[in-house]
């Protein structure tokens, strides 16, 4: 979590926060009405395909520009409501998990921060984030949502969390087309730009990564646990999320 709070310090960084989201809410206010899923809550998201992209270029920057641009995209989209603080948190997930769990979610991490289109470890962690991230962001909205009493949980984090892998999945020709220019020419890369290199997999790591995943994953099949009741599963799930992702 260091680096979300210390890229603020970086004025390059700080640009990339500003591009990132104009970038993202003006995809998603240009779709904002096309195909509703769920009228004023959520839609077939087109910006998607920025998700793990900006996570894996910009890191904490690709994490707040998602987060912002959400809520911009909310308020010029017409779809501000009690939901958009949610969808703030939510987004920052997308952004947030994969730049902090590539080289901890063993065994399907990279081993350094890279992307490798012809590497197996690299598409093992992209698909796996995908999933966790997506399953994530789901679960934290779907709770809120439910909660104020918009739409039931079960019904909008699965479709959230659908929506946001489909775009990930075809977002993935994205990062290839673009990374290679970002890092190589631009040099805009978040680690370049802040000039660290990222922690190594570490235990420490490698337990927020898993209380994430795991949390995910219970809370999006929270209904098909045996003897235990969706709000118990589904709860708890955001326990771990927050624990896990405070960890990373």
């Amino acid at each position: 979590m260091r680096y979300a709070l210390e890229m603020w310090k970086n004025t390059r960084m700080i640009v990339l926060v500003a591009v990132s989201a104009a970038i993202y809410a003006a995809a998603l206010i240009a779709f904002k009405t096309a195909i509703p899923l769920i009228p004023g809550v959520t839609e077939v998201r087109v910006a998607g395909i920025f998700l793990m992209t900006f996570g894996i270029l910009f890191g904490p920057a690709g994490a707040w520009g998602l987060a912002i641009g959400n809520l911009i995209g909310d308020i010029f989209g017409g779809t501000l409501g009690p939901a958009s603080l949610a969808g703030f948190f939510g987004n920052f997930l997308l952004g947030y998990l994969p730049y902090t769990m590539w080289l901890n979610f063993f065994p399907f991490s990279e081993r350094d921060y890279q992307w490798n289109v012809k590497g197996i470890k690299s598409w093992s962690a992209y698909i796996s984030i995908t999933v966790i991230s997506s399953c994530s962001c789901a679960v934290l909205i779907g709770l809120m949502v439910d909660a104020i009493g918009i739409v039931p949980y079960e019904v909008v984090s699965r479709i959230i969390a659908v929506n946001n892998i489909i775009g990930n999945l075809i977002g993935v020709v994205l990062l290839i087309a673009v990374y290679d220019v970002t890092k190589n020419q631009l040099g805009l890369v978040w680690t370049d730009i802040m000039g660290i290199k990222p922690d190594s997999m570490s235990f420490r790591g490698i337990l927020g990564s898993w209380l994430v995943a795991t949390g995910a994953m219970a809370g999006i099949f929270a209904g098909f646990i045996p003897g235990l009741s969706v709000n118990l599963v589904s709860w708890s799930s955001l326990i771990f999320i927050i624990a896990g992702s405070l960890i990373l």
